[in-house]
């Protein structure tokens, strides 16, 4: 079902009933999807239009409000895998205003209320409506002892470890704030911040996140408060929940009261006297969306005043005294030209719509995104289709589906493709072991030899934590690649044979010279003898990155052991894939990548190439009855004995394991010279902090 449902004719109450289960069957899906496992399915504007449509139906046949616990729910049940807590004040939504009269209609409504007459002072609050994840903190005589989800407004779930993690949280509020005070706010993550962990996670060949709101509910949703303080976290406060003593007197007093206590409130809030004040500062948010450095999805309108506020009270999910005034998104219709699939350096296969050019949101528009083939299934869209395109703001364009009235003759469903369109290798939908439902993204697996992949590939080979080939960054591999020089990782290793053959060597060329071409290949033969741990990292095997290329390195020894056992297991040898399964830490679905990996016969024909120009060091062997083996040791501070690099590396051969960042989970700090925000977490928590000789004492020098 999308948002454009059907109506029932006249007043048949049974065709209300049936489209209202409908409905709330379909919300309360979306609602698990956005709130429970931060994957939504349909935009925000299509979410809205379903509930605007319940709501339709309600009015209409009032009964049927009692029949649907979505009407009167927000969020979805907070996960199994958290500790939960009860709001003490539940978190409730806000019903949502489209229009500049549907706003205005909230203010008369505000009065009608009230009993107020046109020309009573009635200020609003205007502030930006952040897309982000709700989160409730709870300070206890000004320590922040707990944080919680929103959940389904009535339970969340306790997130405390990870939103300490957050910069903009404060531990500790500054001044004098009452004795229990619960700020409510928005986590989000900036726009940039967003873009760069794509980037990483796409280079290591993890999944990469849909939007900043789902990077930002799923980070701060993890088990592990590392994988949180490893992501860019951002948060703005807006509300209060729980308080020993009132803070302030009116919305304004308190985001005053909130600065005062260190906790971060949106710049462009305002508050203004009339509604005519109140749409001239929403179009004036809107008209600044796209230069913003987060994502807003429009701005929300709060009586000032607290005692109003408390008069005005709550109606089923939302308050009286507030409400959402979302952005339009833009929509035209225009004719899908062609379905354009593209690969990515991971893999990845995306369509893409080329569209007869079409003036969206003040914009000319000729591709748009279609996500995915279900997508594509769901929708029905096919090549020749007229189809609608929406543009909100900074959003890139989308297909919404076709318009089946104006469908010509002839069009027949996509098919989408099986096989890479750039190298011809299998592309596979990949199946989750524990919940054996496939991945939504259909890859490629060409990995070494898909041109599509191989610059994007040849720069994470030649990368410093891969080969470390010093001299061979991303300006010299696209240079290499494009004129033949270099089209794999094997011919790295017979560039240098080949160019003192070439009647042009490369130190002949501007911007070589011999110094640095004999650098540059000195760099390439170091490379030969690469840690069997870096070269397995250096392949790019989908969802090996460091950690599991360290794991695969230590269990195996040697290459060929690894080879031999991943080729065992594509010939259908049980035991063999069981081998990789049981790995501490590598699990199926890291066994199932490596797999497919060594199935596709063009990586072998490339590791055939390859293997004999390389000299690979095995692992160091991890000793056995270590005092620190199976300990999670953080540096931090300045090492004067050795670098960092090196004492990562000892103390994994001795079997610790070791983090960016410090958490109830670390065993050990080591803490040098200048240690800072480690060193006290570290105290906080009341963990073992050793010096750098004390460390190098307890490991045995």
């Amino acid at each position: 079902m999308n948002a454009k449902t059907s109506r029932p004719a006249g007043d048949d109450a049974a065709a209300a009933r049936r489209e209202h289960a409908a409905l709330a069957s379909e919300i309360a899906r979306h609602d698990r999807l956005y709130h429970g496992l931060d994957a939504p399915e349909i935009s925000d504007a299509d979410y809205d239009a379903l509930r605007r449509r319940l709501g339709e139906l309600e009015a209409a046949h009032p009964a049927l409000a009692d029949t649907a616990e979505v009407s009167r729910k927000v969020g979805a049940a907070p996960s199994e895998k958290f500790a939960k807590a009860r709001h003490s004040v539940p978190m409730l939504s806000l019903g949502n205003v489209f229009d500049d009269e549907e706003a205005e209609e909230f203010v008369a409504r505000v009065r009608r209320f009230l009993a107020l007459a046109e020309d009573a002072p009635l200020a609003i609050v205007v502030e930006p409506k952040i897309d982000g994840l709700s989160l409730n903190l709870r300070y206890e005589d000004g320590a922040l002892v707990q944080a919680t989800t929103r959940g389904d407004g009535e339970t969340g779930e306790v997130v405390t470890a990870n939103a300490l993690t957050i910069g903009d949280i404060p531990r500790r509020l500054a001044g004098s704030p009452p004795a229990v005070l619960e700020a409510r706010g928005e986590v989000y993550m900036a726009r940039a911040d967003f873009a760069a962990l794509n980037a990483a996670r796409e280079a290591a060949g993890e999944p990469t996140f849909a939007n900043p709101r789902n990077s930002a509910a799923g980070s701060l949703r993890q088990l592990d408060p590392a994988i949180t303080a490893s992501r860019p976290l951002r948060f703005f406060a807006y509300a209060i929940g729980e308080v020993s003593a009132p803070p302030a007197a009116s919305q304004w007093g308190l985001l005053e009261a909130f600065k005062d206590w260190g906790l971060p409130v949106n710049p462009l809030a305002r508050r203004v006297d009339t509604a005519g004040e109140m749409l001239a500062r929403f179009r004036d948010i809107g008209g600044r969306r796209a230069d913003l450095p987060y994502d807003i999805d429009g701005v929300v309108y709060k009586v000032d005043d607290f005692a109003l506020q408390r008069r005005l009270g709550f109606v089923s999910r939302a308050p009286r005294w507030a409400v959402a005034h979302k952005f339009a998104a833009e929509v035209a219709a225009t004719r899908l030209e062609a379905i354009e699939i593209q690969v990515g350096r991971t893999g990845a296969l995306t369509p893409v719509a080329r569209l007869a050019p079409v003036t969206v949101g003040g914009v000319v528009v000729s591709n748009a995104t279609l996500h995915n083939e279900d997508e594509i299934a769901r929708k029905d869209v096919r090549v020749g289709d007229w189809v609608e395109v929406r543009r909100a703001g900074d959003v890139i364009p989308q297909v919404i589906g076709p318009v089946p009235a104006r469908r010509p003759e002839g069009t027949v469903p996509y098919v989408f493709p099986e096989t890479c369109p750039a190298c011809g290798s299998a592309a596979v939908r990949e199946v989750d072991a524990k919940t054996g439902e496939r991945d939504v993204v259909r890859r490629c697996t060409g990995g070494l030899v898909c041109p599509a992949q191989a610059v994007e590939r040849l720069r994470h080979f030649a990368a410093r934590d891969a080969m470390d080939i010093e001299g061979l960054g991303d300006e010299r591999i696209e240079l290499f690649h494009a004129e033949g020089l270099v089209k794999s990782p094997a011919d790295i290793y017979s560039l240098a044979a080949r160019d003192a053959a070439s009647a042009s060597p490369l130190h002949e060329r501007e911007g070589f010279g011999e110094a640095s071409t004999a650098k540059l290949f000195a760099a390439i033969e170091r490379s030969r003898k690469a840690p069997l741990a870096r070269f397995v990292y250096a392949l790019g095997i989908r969802r090996v990155g460091e950690t599991n290329a360290k794991r695969l390195a230590r269990h195996f020894g040697a290459f060929d052991a690894l080879r031999d056992a991943a080729l065992h297991a594509v010939r259908g040898d049980g035991a063999a894939r069981a081998e990789f399964e049981a790995i501490d830490g590598v699990g199926p679905t890291v066994a199932d990548a490596v797999i497919a990996f060594f199935a596709e016969k063009h990586n072998e024909d490339e590791l055939d190439r390859l293997l004999p120009a390389l000299d690979l060091s095995p692992p160091e062997a991890v000793a056995e009855g270590s005092p620190v083996a199976g300990k999670t040791v953080v540096f931090t501070g300045a090492l004067e004995r050795m670098t960092r690099d090196e004492a990562k590396a000892r103390a994994e051969t001795l079997g610790a394991k070791v983090s960016g960042s410090v958490s109830a989970k670390s065993d050990i700090v080591v803490a040098g010279p200048g240690a800072g925000s480690k060193l006290a977490k570290a105290r906080e928590l009341g963990l073992r902090v050793l010096t750098e000789d004390e460390w190098l004492a307890l490991i045995g020098g």
